[in-house]
């Protein structure tokens, strides 16, 4: 019966359910940025690239996984993920192939990801058996004031007034991380990993139906800084499909994070006119040059939670994502989700577990380094099994509201009002010594703050902090604070089973990253279904309250039913941007139908 539901689920559509839920308290700011259209989806065409690159359209496009038994490497643009398989043909690492993917994503991508953005990194050592991760992520100014995006009332501002010039922009941190990455575990020259994107700024590339798409839709904003604006919308005109674009100016920054290490991007000349940039914006941020050199990776334990049989890994606060993942995993962990996708019980259970979890992210998540987080206590598997009792009923929970972890610090803390929307990239690789690499990479909003410099955008990232400091006197554990990294919903993973990586997977999205993520994991794992077709499965997505469900899919289909168990319903636009490698005998891996990314693999 459940193979009969996944034929007759996948059969009718090429595109993919991934799950996710509203905190109370985030409702008003959350539905702000559901308003907001996000990234949209185009595959776009990459002719004359290669034969590789043209078979792995083809199986994408069919449905079926690519497969590979040395290496391999799934990314959102062709140009980034053929830079990662030159590396790892020759001999490279995962740390290096991820090098020379993001700097080429920084390129061809540059509205998703970048040098100007923040990253994180889940990372399998083949060699010590070890799992850890990388924290990349942006923080704050030194400088910055509880009430950055509040007016003189005290007053949140609207989500574009803070988004939209220097304000929002946070120190980044993905440059650094490259560049730790590289130096724990690369063994190809640094130099040489950036090469095939200095060349290819300085040749050019064609424009992607994708990013002209995004250029038009972004045009008012894009045009509130001179430097973006000239770069994307040449003479006035926004670039088309098949225009050859050139960036001179991120060549020269490339080459000389190349020739110099990564302290020519915190020192010096690029450092001053970032911050230049921001300072002098029309909506002027904070950030200083003391800022950018003292921003540090933090190495930190990968967080790991229980779910049939396997243990599923990733990144702890800042990120949200492996709590909430693993909470969303640990409230199903006995719940029958046998009769598959297009079971509408199945979609309660799933969508109410991850209400649960979102309740919990609003509350009490947020970086560890400035308030504690009652990590052991989300994930206790008695807390969870507790909670899980409020799944036994038939139709939708009435509310949802955060629950009692154990704690050992006596702190009590207001719901967060924050808004994060959805672009970001993702990266899976495998090397042919057995390392895993699963980064999760953003500038936060698409194209971020609108503010080019050097030839790449500056992160809007500080808008995922809360917009308000404080609730009745009760502080938020997500606010401001000088340093301070903001909580993400990056969910990288590495799924282990007996001590050994079987899966690396993550998605753009924003907040429905977790969603996107959880039900990838939940198709793989309990419905069987590769990684292409976990990819591709249709979203329905509950986070905190309203099911989303996903345009022109058979998830659209379960509207009627999801009403008739008590849901709101919208049916919208949801482009994630799936990655998966499974690891087993072979390699296989999948890329989203809804981007132009592909699994390449030797």
């Amino acid at each position: 019966m459940l193979a009969h539901h996944i034929v007759k689920y996948i059969g009718r559509t090429c595109t993919a359910i991934a799950i996710g839920g509203f905190v109370s308290g985030a409702a008003v700011a959350q539905q702000a940025a559901d308003s907001v259209a996000p990234e949209g989806a185009s595959q776009g065409s990459f002719t004359g690239m290669s034969p590789r690159i043209t078979a792995a359209f083809e199986a994408k496009d069919a449905g079926k996984p690519v497969i590979a038994r040395n290496w391999m490497v799934a990314a959102a643009n062709p140009h980034a993920v053929q830079a990662g398989a030159d590396v790892l043909a020759r001999g490279g690492t995962a740390a290096d192939a991820l090098v020379a993917v993001q700097a080429m994503l920084g390129l061809v991508e540059p509205q998703s990801s970048g040098l100007g953005g923040g990253a994180f990194l889940v990372w399998y050592d083949a060699a010590s058996g070890r799992l850890t991760t990388l924290d990349g992520r942006e923080t704050a100014p030194l400088a910055v004031t509880p009430q950055l995006f509040q007016d003189d009332q005290g007053v949140p501002l609207g989500f574009f007034d803070a988004v939209v010039g220097g304000r929002s922009v946070g120190t980044p941190g993905t440059p650094a991380l490259m560049a730790a990455a590289h130096e724990k575990w690369g063994n190809q020259p640094w130099a040489e990993l950036l090469a095939p994107s200095v060349a290819l700024a300085e040749k050019g590339f064609a424009v992607s139906p994708r990013l002209a798409g995004l250029v038009a839709d972004d045009a008012e904003r894009l045009a509130t800084s001179e430097t973006t604006a000239s770069y994307f919308m040449p003479n006035g005109t926004p670039v088309q499909a098949g225009d050859t674009l050139k960036n001179p100016d991120y060549a020269r920054t490339v080459a000389a994070m190349a020739e110099r290490g990564v302290e020519a991007f915190y020192t010096g000349d690029i450092a001053r006119d970032i911050v230049g940039a921001v300072q002098g914006a029309t909506n002027p941020g904070v950030l200083s040059e003391v800022d950018l050199s003292i921003y540090r990776v933090k190495e930190r334990d990968a967080l790991c939670a229980p779910y049939h049989g396997h243990e599923v890994c990733g990144m702890g606060p800042p990120s949200s994502g492996a709590l909430a993942v693993g909470q969303i995993l640990g409230l199903l962990e006995n719940a029958d989700l046998s009769a598959g996708p297009a079971d509408a019980d199945v979609l309660r259970l799933i969508g109410d577990a991850s209400r649960l979890a979102f309740a919990d992210r609003g509350r009490y998540v947020a970086d560890t380094d400035y308030v504690p987080v009652p990590v052991t206590g989300m994930l206790d598997p008695s807390y969870l099994a507790e909670r899980a009792k409020l799944l036994q009923g038939d139709d939708a929970l009435p509310e949802v509201t955060a629950g009692a972890p154990a704690f050992d610090h006596a702190l009590n803390f207001a719901d967060d009002i924050s808004i994060e929307l959805p672009s970001t990239s993702h990266v899976s690789i495998v090397d042919s010594m057995g390392n895993v690499a699963s980064m999760t990479t953003t500038i936060e909003n698409g194209f971020g703050s609108r503010l080019m410099v050097r030839g790449f955008l500056l992160n809007n990232e500080l808008t995922d902090f809360s917009f308000r400091s404080h609730t009745d006197g009760v502080p938020i554990a997500n606010r401001v604070e000088p340093g301070k990294r903001p909580r993400s919903s990056m969910a990288p993973t590495i799924v282990m089973k007996d001590g050994a990586p079987v899966l690396a997977v993550g998605s753009p999205g924003g907040s429905r990253i977790i969603g996107y993520v959880a039900g990838a994991i939940i198709a793989h794992l309990d419905w069987g279904m590769d990684v292409q077709q976990a990819t591709a499965l249709p979203h329905a997505i509950n986070r905190f309250g309203p099911y989303d469900l996903e345009e022109g899919t058979d998830a659209a289909a379960m509207a009627d039913a999801l009403t008739g168990l008590g849901y709101e319903v919208n049916t919208r636009a949801l482009t994630s941007g799936l990655h998966m490698i499974s690891i087993g005998d072979d390699l296989r891996g999948g890329a989203d139908p809804r981007r132009e990314g592909i699994a390449l693999g030797e």
